[in-house]
């Protein structure tokens, strides 16, 4: 699996997994231009003879173009066809990239006359009809005809009334399968017959480094199993299905059997294998919500509720307003109601298809429970601290979160305790927080006696700018500590990482299931007691800080929420967030997280958007897999097209992980993604090792180096190029890529920054010296004068509880919010004032009155209550961004009168 952009066309090593999903079609591109200049007789045959070698390794991980038509092409090939290879290739090529071949039975024979490169494509017999299409992974042992004849039966059950249609791929051994459920994301379901080899018949030396990381023992008197529970754990949405000539009864008492759907008798009649494999894609294909609306939506109903808008008929009888239903589409109305019933459900108490769809999205998730809202994930973050947290709690949470967690302390009466991510001031951004900081404020609270006061551990995964923590060791060492913490992972960027087996472990979810089963494991008991033995019985702080510390995991209780703001990263309306549950606990607090939906939700969900949320749970659980692949790679793709170009590189720089995340917190030793030689198990390993990794589709491009600062090179995209971003800092911007993303947005961006990096060119070279000099000036301002990062400093006396003569970092935020609603209470003092100054020379102390967020960096540099730094102060005054939430430059900073 090289990691780099892509793997070099013309190569195509089956154990490439990562890559060769997204550069297949290129792959059989560049065998047709060989074949081209084979046939203008201005190529050598050999060449053509390796790149199609190359592809027909790859290509038996695939239904399609199957064994027919490769066949035939080597044939073609072998006995020197060169129109009829061309033809064929060229055929095929094009039916991979724009997937003909999953609607027309045409593409699959050997014969066939579409002109794809007409105007008009002509009409072939469909193979779906409409239908969905998917494959079907069957390993089962080499040279069996019993074998090939239940592959053909297979096919011969598919009926027109089928909701889906599919075909069927055939390996003969473990190492093929995995590579196959790898590269192939149009795989569904995978038939698993007993008998099979564990070794490829062809070369995979990466695969092989990457089974020994997946810590996969060959078993091989039970190698079926193995290889179920392997997939499994690799590709959790996929069904899979063993099939024993033996005692099947016996296999599905087996534990491993736990990631097989079904157990069958070999030698039945293959409909029981074609009708299961049908209805378990059928269970992800249904949307319990979506299709309720959908049923609504075409009922002759007459609403007498306050909606008027609802089945549209205000709108289209219209003379003023009708455009706008024709913009939206009768759907929009019809489907629109404030009806609980009739089909539809209760957001605020469901019980019937919404508990259903939740229920759904809990399990693709690897949630226990699921909450769907439709108030952002600001709102799903309130709710979550209000059910989990009672007023005067602690909660240790990261300084730089989001702005809904600081609002949610003020609103439920809790104390932050806050932690602060280590800096990256060159880039005027913050990256995460190191585990070392969270350990000590958990040590500090308990040698002050207010451990039983700490309620849970709040932190961003992935930050904004893309790192990403190590959850599976930042939830043991705190539970070492405290065993009942409460976690809540903001994953508001990162819910579509379930669906990429790289980043899952990293997810909340993820390293809780992880968690689960190292608890389950006997052994670690023993591991734990080990490391207490070597401790001692009164270690140090500092031997605590520096041990990668272990639970008890009898006296563990595994507490994680996750909040994943599903617009954000799959396909949602906007507002669409989920609460995803793992808490074994959870029915101690489900009364009062129904108190804070009922709290915080509205009473008025839109329709539209809860079916969304369905929607998304539906095509990441059939086609997630491919899409993330897809969207990481196109990040790759970005990354190297701006690197590695000679004129768009001296202006502009995506950086690496070397760049984002200082070493001391990258223990592999892992640089970056398109250092040379990086591959699959080189990622794997920093993604289990490392305490930060980086989100591969988030991308921070430099363009400070351009003379541009963040703000003014987001407005030039936007005005002038119709390019869209979000974040930008003093010196750069961040790009993400996403499911949403293709190819021509990649070549779209490159071009445009190829016509920036020559405009600042040429104006270089108009303006002469003078101009050059002025632009290295600014260069320098923006790369090189930037003001330090303030740290937290501490809240006001007032609004603290010191203890044991320790001064405490916690305070009371809700007190001192709530203080500056009175007029009287308050004072202004201007930023760059004497008195300002004089304040912080010689008191007393300024208080602020608000939470102030300039954007850029986009997080609270000061909360109500917090006394206010000399540091603080000389950021703001560099800050050249106009908007800066909580501060009113006219009037000054708003302070809290408390002398």
């Amino acid at each position: 699996m090289d990691m780099s952009s892509q793997a070099p066309v013309g190569t195509s090593s089956l154990d490439q997994i990562f890559s060769l999903g997204a550069v297949r079609s290129d792959l059989w591109r560049d065998l047709l231009v060989a074949a081209q200049k084979w046939a203008r007789q201005e190529g050598d045959n050999q060449v053509v003879q390796e790149k199609f070698q190359n592809l027909r390794d790859l290509e038996i991980l695939h239904a399609y173009p199957g064994r027919h038509l490769m066949a035939t092409l080597a044939a073609h090939l072998q006995e020197d066809r060169h129109t009829a290879f061309v033809e064929l290739a060229s055929r095929i090529s094009f039916a991979i990239l724009a997937r003909y071949y999953k609607d027309d039975s045409r593409e699959w024979e050997a014969n066939n006359d579409v002109d794809h490169y007409g105007d008009i494509r002509h009409e072939g017999e469909s193979l779906g009809g409409g239908r969905p299409y998917f494959e079907v992974l069957v390993v089962a042992p080499g040279n069996s005809p019993r074998v090939e004849r239940n592959v053909q039966l297979l096919r011969a059950q598919r009926r027109k009334e089928d909701d889906f249609v599919y075909e069927p791929v055939v390996v003969d051994n473990f190492q093929d399968a995995f590579c196959a459920i790898s590269v192939n994301s149009n795989i569904c379901a995978v038939a698993i017959f007993e008998g099979i080899d564990f070794k490829s018949k062809q070369s995979v030396p990466l695969l092989d480094q990457a089974i020994q990381e997946l810590d996969v023992h060959v078993d091989e008197s039970h190698l079926a199993l193995q290889l179920a529970v392997t997939l499994a754990d690799y590709r959790p949405e996929l069904d899979i299905y063993l099939l024993s000539d033996l005692r099947p009864e016996e296999i599905a008492s087996d534990e491993r059997a736990k990631s097989v759907r079904r157990v069958l008798y070999a030698v039945e009649e293959p409909m029981e294998l074609h009708l299961s494999i049908l209805e378990g894609v059928r269970a992800r294909y249904q949307t319990p919500f979506f299709d309720n609306l959908k049923r609504y939506a075409s009922k002759p109903i007459s609403t007498f509720h306050a909606l008027p808008i609802a089945r549209g008929k205000s709108v289209f009888k219209s003379d003023w307003i009708r455009d706008m239903g024709e913009f939206y589409g009768l759907n929009l109305f019809l489907a629109e109601s404030s009806a609980t019933t009739g089909g539809l459900d209760s957001l605020l108490e469901p019980t019937g298809n919404i508990k259903k769809a939740q229920e759904r999205a809990a399990k693709a998730f690897g949630a226990e429970h699921c909450f769907f809202v439709t108030n952002g994930t600001s709102t799903s973050n309130k709710m979550v601290l209000m059910a989990i947290a009672q007023p005067g709690d602690i909660i240790i949470v990261d300084r730089n979160c989001h702005k809904s967690h600081h609002y949610g302390m003020v609103l439920g009466g809790l104390q932050p305790y806050y932690v602060e991510a280590f800096p990256m001031k060159e880039y005027s951004m913050y990256g995460a927080v190191p585990l070392q900081n969270i350990k000590r404020a958990l040590l500090n609270l308990k040698k002050e006696g207010k451990l039983d006061q700490v309620r849970a551990v709040d932190l961003t995964n992935c930050t904004f700018d893309g790192h990403v923590y190590n959850t599976r060791r930042v939830m043991l060492e705190c539970l070492a500590i405290k065993p009942d913490l409460v976690f809540l992972w903001d994953e508001a960027w990162f819910g579509f990482a379930h669906w990429s087996p790289f980043l899952r472990p990293r997810t909340a979810m993820g390293a809780a299931s992880y968690i689960e089963k190292w608890m389950a494991n006997p052994e670690s008991v023993k591991e734990y007691e080990r490391q207490q033995q070597e401790l001692g019985d009164n270690p140090s702080d500092e031997q605590l800080l520096s041990t990668y510390l272990l639970p008890d995991p009898r006296q563990v209780r595994l507490r994680v929420y996750q909040t994943n703001s599903t617009h954000k990263s799959m396909s949602a309306i906007r507002q669409g967030s989920m609460v995803l549950v793992k808490d074994v606990d959870f029915y101690s607090i489900e009364p009062q997280l129904h108190e804070a939906i009922f709290t915080h939700a509205t009473t008025s969900p839109n329709q539209q958007l809860i079916a969304s949320l369905d929607v998304a749970r539906r095509q990441m659980e059939l086609e997630g897999y491919g899409l993330v692949n897809n969207a990481i790679q196109i990040a790759f793709d970005i990354r190297s097209q701006i690197n590695k170009h000679p004129l768009i590189s001296r202006y502009f720089q995506v950086l690496g992980a070397d760049k984002m995340i200082p070493a001391e917190y990258r223990q592999s030793g892992f640089q970056d993604f398109l250092v040379p030689g990086t591959n699959w198990d080189d990622a794997v390993c920093s993604i289990r090792d490392d305490e930060f990794f980086l989100d591969p589709t988030r991308i921070t491009l430099v363009c400070g180096t351009a003379g541009f600062d963040g703000t003014q090179f987001k407005q030039l995209l936007a005005d002038r190029f119709d390019i869209q971003l979000n974040k930008t800092s003093r010196n750069s911007v961040l790009l993400q890529s996403n499911i949403n993303n293709t190819r021509s947005d990649v070549a779209h961006l490159i071009r445009v920054l190829l016509e920036i990096s020559s405009d600042v060119e040429q104006k270089l070279t108009k303006t002469g010296e003078q101009g050059r000099l002025r632009f290295e000036e600014r260069v320098t301002s923006l790369m090189h004068d930037v003001p330090d990062l303030p740290n937290f400093s501490h809240f006001h006396e007032k609004f603290r509880h010191d203890s044991n003569g320790a001064v405490a970092v916690e305070g009371n935020i809700r007190e001192a919010f709530f203080m500056s609603w009175k007029e009287e209470n308050c004072e202004y003092v201007a930023l760059n004032s004497e008195e300002c100054d004089r304040r912080l020379q010689e008191g007393p102390p300024m208080v602020s009155a608000k939470m102030v967020i300039p954007y850029p960096p986009g997080f609270p540099i000061l909360v109500p209550g917090q006394v206010i730094s000399r540091d603080t102060i000389e950021f703001m005054r560099k800050l050249d961004v106009k908007e800066v939430h909580g501060y009113e430059a006219s009037r000054g900073l708003q302070l809290l009168k408390l002398r």
